[in-house]
């Protein structure tokens, strides 16, 4: 979810509204087992003011598989509206959202989810652990630890309704909120989420993030960790764009080599319902590396090969595939 900025000053440029987002096209063979999956993800931010701002996106995809007696490919195309909301800026330290939000559970689900930021196409496996979207009321905001430290805290809480009227607008009833610490100097955030399921068991569910972008690399590092009654497990992932490797500096500079390692311990629950709700059927470990090349700006080509392990079956992993970042501005500056 793009980021809100501070009110703006009476001798600045007003804000316009912006469509932009993403589409992409890939090819996912697992096991063997060919999948083309074609995405457009368009992001619409509508400002009202200086203080509010309405924002929405939808995710519109297709996957398609060849039946296993052979035939034409054939699948479904699904339309999710992963938030719709709005904001409101009520000082520098707290921001108020009421709709339709991604839930702040960790930092993949809001930061790197999107298919032109994320480093590698496959979903970690602990990413169903939590509710992706909630229906409610946010608040979000960051703030100096103390002044004069070098050390910010970010943090978000909510409280969710439950809403069950359309397979695409699903919600829990829950509360839950995240907290982080940003160190500027070493550019390092370490951070908690917690969650509580107000319906059925009322479980809890909480994680750990960790993130780090050193400045004297182009080396970006993310992990995160969670934990509930389906299930518990890890990820952790690096990119690192080659545009400080002399040889051949002029392809590698557009290169970016990246990584994945994970694991996924099954919970409480049966297979059944693990496998309705995304979740790996047994307790997996997968290692995964890539490489995207970045073609210009807002194109890149991505190509990966993974290999998982359970006690279910090893299998491989293999991703290809484009992805295309669009800005469109609505209107012109005033």
């Amino acid at each position: 979810m793009l980021g809100l900025v501070a009110a703006q000053s009476p001798d600045t440029e007003k804000p316009v509204p912006i469509l932009t987002g993403t589409a992409g096209y890939f090819n996912f063979v697992t096991a063997g087992q060919n999948q083309i999956d074609e995405q457009i993800n368009p992001v619409l931010l509508l400002p009202l003011g200086d203080r509010w701002l309405v924002e929405g996106r939808m995710e519109c995809e297709g996957a398609f598989q060849r039946p296993a007696g052979g035939g034409p490919y054939g699948g479904e195309v699904s339309k999710n509206l992963d938030y719709l909301q709005a904001d409101y800026i009520a000082n520098p330290y707290v921001t108020v959202t009421l709709g339709r939000f991604l839930t702040p559970f960790g930092i993949f689900n809001e930061r790197l989810y999107p298919i032109w930021i994320r480093s590698l196409q496959q979903d970690p496996l602990i990413l169903p652990l939590s509710a992706e979207s909630s229906d409610g009321m946010m608040l979000r905001g960051g703030f100096p630890v103390a002044a004069g430290t070098k050390a910010n805290l970010n943090y978000a809480v909510y409280v969710s309704a439950v809403s069950t009227d359309h397979n695409n607008l699903q919600s829990d009833r829950n509360v839950g909120g995240r907290i982080g610490v940003f160190l500027p100097g070493p550019r390092v955030e370490v951070g908690a989420s917690w969650q509580k399921l107000l319906q059925d068991e009322r479980s809890n569910a909480f994680g750990f993030h960790f993130a780090w972008q050193p400045a004297r690399l182009p080396l970006n590092v993310h992990s995160e960790y969670a934990r509930s009654n389906q299930g518990s497990g890890y990820w952790i992932d690096g990119a690192y764009r080659l545009s400080q490797v002399r040889f051949w500096q002029k392809a590698m500079r557009h290169t970016e080599f990246a990584g994945r390692a994970e694991q996924f311990f099954s919970g409480s629950i049966g297979a059944d319902e693990a496998a309705a709700l995304g979740l790996q059927p047994a307790s997996t470990r997968e290692g995964e590396f890539g490489l995207n090349y970045y073609l210009k700006d807002g194109l890149k080509a991505v190509a990966s090969y993974g290999r998982q392990f359970s006690s279910a079956g090893n299998l491989n992993l293999w991703t290809v595939g484009i992805a295309y970042r669009f800005l469109i501005p609505l209107g012109r500056a005033q």
